[in-house]
Parts: C-alpha cells; sequence; structure tokens
C-alpha cells in the first residue's frame, strides 16, 4: 500500500454550511416540516463529519469504512470526504534508544552495544496499515540489526590494521543506518541517523581485556623504542667513521653498541661510568 492524495477543500466553508443547515433545521422544525429539518439534520450531519484539523508536522490518513482512501498532509483546516476514519500520524523527527544489549562479536568475546536511531514517517499509509505498530516495529528491528552488525565484527583490532567496532565507529554506525532503513521499508520509515552511545566488553572479561589491551600497547611501545635505537646507533656509528673520529674494530664496535642500547632502551636513565684510566 502507498501513500496517496485526499480530496479536500477549505473546512471554514464546510463550517459555514454546516452552520447554516443547523439553523434551517431548528426553523423547520419549528415551523413543522418536520421532513425537511430531518433533511438539512442530515447534511448538517454530513459537513460536520466531513471536517478535520490537521496540525504542523502531522498528517491524517483518511479511510472510508474500512478502505484507505488517502491522506492529508497539509497542516490546517480542511473538509475532506464525509462519515470516515481520521488517524494521526505523526511526521516529526523521533528518536529510539535503545536497550543495552549483550551480544558476542565475531571473535565470540561478550560485548555490551547500545545505539539510537533518528527516524521519521514517509509514507503514512505503509506506517498504519502495512505494520501492526510502527513504532514497536521500529524498536524491535533496530535492536535485531544491531544485533547482527555487532556480531559481524570484533570489538577490537589488536594488530591495527583491521576493521573493529571501536576503531571504526563511524563506519560501523553508516552500516547500521543502511541494514535498519532496508529493514523499515515496509513500514515507510526513514532513518535519519544511527549512532553507537555504548560499546564496552562484559564486566565477566573486562579486567582481561584491560590487560590485554595494555599488554598491547607495551609491545607497540617498545618496538618503536627499539626501532628508533637501532637507527640512532646505526647513525652514530656512521657518523663516527664518516668523521674519522675514532677506529673501531668489531670488538669494539660490538661493545658500543651493547652500551648504546642498553642507555637508549632502558626504562631508567643510565648512570655512566667514567674510566680514568690505569695506574699501570
Amino acid at each position: 500500500m502507498i501513500e496517496k492524495q485526499v480530496w479536500k477543500m477549505n473546512g471554514f466553508l464546510a463550517l459555514f454550511l454546516a452552520l447554516f443547515m443547523l439553523v434551517g433545521s431548528i426553523y423547520a422544525f419549528f415551523v413543522f416540516q418536520i421532513t425537511l429539518g430531518l433533511v438539512l439534520a442530515v447534511i448538517f450531519a454530513v459537513f460536520v463529519s466531513s471536517v478535520v484539523v490537521v496540525q504542523p508536522n502531522e498528517a491524517r490518513a483518511i479511510t472510508f469504512f474500512g478502505k484507505y482512501i488517502g491522506t492529508v498532509r497539509d497542516s490546517g483546516f480542511w473538509m475532506t470526504v464525509p462519515f470516515t476514519a481520521k488517524p494521526i500520524v505523526s511526521l516529526r523527527v523521533s528518536n529510539f534508544n535503545s536497550k543495552m544489549l549483550k551480544v558476542n562479536d565475531t571473535q565470540g568475546n561478550p560485548i555490551e552495544i547500545a545505539a539510537v536511531i533518528v527516524y521519521r514517517v514517509v509514507d503514512t499509509a505503509k506506517a498504519l496499515f502495512e505494520v501492526n505498530d510502527y513504532e514497536q516495529f521500529v524498536e524491535i528491528q533496530s535492536e535485531t540489526a544491531l544485533r547482527h552488525v555487532a556480531t559481524k565484527y570484533p570489538y577490537d583490532d589488536f594488530n591495527e590494521d583491521g576493521y573493529s567496532l571501536r576503531g571504526n565507529a563511524d563506519q560501523v554506525a553508516n552500516e547500521l543506518a543502511e541494514e535498519i532503513q532496508e529493514r523499515l521499508k515496509a513500514a515507510g520509515v526513514k532513518v535519519i541517523e544511527a549512532r553507537l552511545t555504548h560499546l564496552a566488553y562484559a564486566t565477566e572479561i573486562a579486567s582481561a581485556m584491560l590487560q590485554r589491551q595494555q599488554a598491547a600497547a607495551i609491545i607497540a611501545a617498545r618496538q618503536k623504542i627499539v626501532e628508533g635505537a637501532v637507527g640512532m646507533v646505526q647513525m652514530a656509528l656512521e657518523k663516527l667513521e664518516n668523521e674519522n673520529i675514532v677506529a673501531l674494530d668489531d670488538e669494539r664496535k660490538a661493545v658500543m653498541i651493547n652500551n648504546l642500547m642498553v642507555a637508549i632502551v632502558s626504562e631508567h636513565a643510565a648512570a655512566p661510568v667514567i674510566n680514568a684510566g690505569s695506574l699501570y
């Protein structure tokens, strides 16, 4: 079912005609024109049942004895098809905060994840008649999509060269929005934005994963320090040789490299030992 426009006209004209019919009906009853009074009363009821008030950013879906005939989107006071039901559908931007879900990432680690979904209704016919309750439909499908996306990737990539929930939050949010939009297409809802609001390891493994993250950070830092130290030692040896400051054989080079590496890589400041020469 697709939304369509319904016939409508200025509601104040209908209100004026309704009041005119009401006055005419009362007058007819007073002068004992019962038949005319009943006819005017029926016409008055027709006009009254045809008026509808549409607030800004709202719509009215018009159904005539169970058949959808169209939607009034323009705000104002309107006259439309009489004796119809006119349920209200909000066109305002809404948001849904999902519950904190506990799922397993692609590596099997239990994580806690939650998201906020910003959406609005773009097709009133689908929102009302294709699903039972479009707001509840948005909630269930959003949480289902969030679970699916969370299980596709690891929480963190310790090699720093892959895709992860923590390291690629924007890309994950975009993928989540696309998947939710696909699921909500049947409800006539447009997803404006989807963002993760909570992402963490589950409490039962949080401390262990923190230690793993700390160990990975220490290893990465050590690798950088060693790479820098090797470069500095190589530069020092080349400078000594190029400028003929001192001639070093292989044994002395090995000792010098060892001393420089210890001084540079050590976590504590090096304590120099000065050789003042020998007595003999």
